[in-house]
């Protein structure tokens, strides 16, 4: 390159008015050095000439000009000056640094805000990290039925709960109690579902339990419809209890023998007129239909809920059951006002064999996540997934769907096991004893993996 050529080379915004200035006095310099250069023999004659006061005049009133537009557009107008000069910065590498680490620190940074169509939740791995501290503990948590409270129960192992989801292409914001308070302000955030549901509704409540005053929160538990009231944000979070969505005849009194359940699978409007005026609906349906190959369903008039029934096939009967509740959100949901999510299916693990440990007894006594990338148990049903996907898919009203099995399936730790109820009491020695036929491996501990369910809520919200 000639002593004279010109390197185009990009110009940071923030530098370019240092940078003008700069050029200004290198074209000044430049036309001095032209007029005095012994070897360049086509400037020879012009050199006799001093060039003319105008052209200098000139250049620098353009250069001055298009700094002060520039700086003009980049600043900020305020009442006592249109302009607002700043020196050239210097690059401070340490502030750099310390700018990545509170950005990794903080995810709830505008740089690293969540983007669903670029981040893939169902792919990924746990950590553990001991540096993680739950926003709640059992012990803390008055809202936590002693269904979940394994520590409270006597489970002495804690590490499940220091296990961290990470998506392998992006990273999740982690759960902040304020700014989710913040955003449900004035707001109605409505889980539905079974006792999964409930499971994930009372892991929300705790996680933004703990920032509100005492006397700023209550909590109304009903049979049915349980309230939980945050006053000074005017929000509430609540639970509905309906295991199918659709209406049956074991929501309550709960039948316990899955022979005598019969579903309504095409009504649904005695249960939904209470999820109206929702702003937040987070539903979920699964694992109360995987009681049988077969499911008595029923059509038209209920009666008493004893006759008229048809058994079919579970899929076909939950394939009509969620045709119905899709026809409910399309007709009856106004997209503006309110957003549906729908939360996949949570995997139960009930046979030890499939993650290799051949001498365990189900999910009793695992302390580990499956580590086997792409792991996938009995426990879902892959088809009943496939229809929640084909019918979602054909909705007009958008629904969210929160992928929660997969990363689910590798936590074959943190289940309630022996540390749990049943049938509304604490496991007696002798039922703690015999895990093959008393281990809870369905709902799970609180803290633990609901906790992460509502971090991808909290995401997406």
């Amino acid at each position: 390159m000639s002593r004279h050529s010109v390197a185009l080379t990009f110009i940071p915004p923030i530098t370019l008015p240092c940078f003008i200035v700069q050029l200004s006095f290198s074209l000044l310099l430049h036309c001095e050095l032209v007029h005095i250069h012994p070897f360049n023999m086509r400037w020879t004659k012009s050199a006799k000439r001093k060039l003319s006061f105008p052209i200098i005049t000139a250049i620098i009133c353009t250069l001055t000009f298009i700094f002060l537009l520039y700086t003009e557009r980049i600043s900020t107008v305020s009442s006592g000056s249109i302009l607002r000069f700043k020196p050239c910065p210097k690059r401070n590498f340490a502030d750099d640094r310390e700018l990545e680490s509170d950005q990794l620190d903080n995810p709830t940074d505008d740089s690293l805000v969540f983007d669903p169509d670029e981040c893939s939740v169902t792919h990924g791995k746990w950590i553990f990290n001991t540096s993680i501290k739950p926003l709640y503990l059992d012990r803390t948590c008055p809202y936590i039925d002693k269904q979940y409270s394994c520590i409270k129960n006597g489970r002495n192992d804690s590490n499940y709960r220091y296990w961290e989801w990470q998506p392998d292409n992006c990273m999740l914001p982690r759960f902040d109690p304020e700014i989710a308070l913040r955003k449900l302000r004035g707001k109605r955030l409505m889980f539905v579902g079974d006792s999964l549901q409930r499971n994930q509704w009372e892991s929300f409540v705790c996680l933004i339990e703990s920032v509100i005053p005492k006397g700023k929160k209550s909590m109304k538990r009903g049979r049915v419809h349980s309230v939980f009231k945050a006053k000074e944000y005017d929000a509430t979070i609540e639970f509905y209890w309906a295991p199918f969505l659709v209406e049956s005849n074991t929501d309550i009194p709960i039948k316990s023998d899955p022979n005598q359940r019969i579903i309504k699978v095409d009504s649904i409007a005695q249960r939904a007129k209470h999820w109206l005026g929702a702003d937040i609906l987070v539903f979920n349906t699964y694992v109360w239909w995987m009681s049988g190959l077969k499911t008595k369903a029923l059509w038209g008039e209920f009666k008493n809920g004893e006759e008229g029934y048809e058994e079919l096939d579970t899929t076909v009967s939950y394939r009509i059951a969620l045709r119905t509740w899709a026809n409910w959100i399309d007709s009856t949901v106004d997209p503006k006002k309110t957003r549906v999510f729908f939360t996949t299916m949570s995997p139960s693990h009930q046979k030890n064999k499939e993650w290799g440990n051949i001498n365990g007894i189900r999910c009793y006594n695992e302390t580990r996540p499956v580590m086997k990338k792409g792991f996938w148990g009995t426990g879902s049903n892959k088809e009943m997934m496939n229809v929640v996907a084909n019918i979602i898919g054909r909705m007009k009203v958008p629904v969210t769907v929160l992928n929660i099995t997969q990363l689910s399936e590798y936590r074959i730790d943190a289940h309630t096991s022996i540390y749990g109820e049943l049938q509304g009491k604490l496991l007696t020695a002798e039922q703690r004893a015999d895990p093959l036929h008393f281990a809870d491996c369905i709902h799970w501990c609180l803290p633990g993996v609901p906790d992460t369910w509502n971090q991808l809520l909290f995401a997406y919200l």
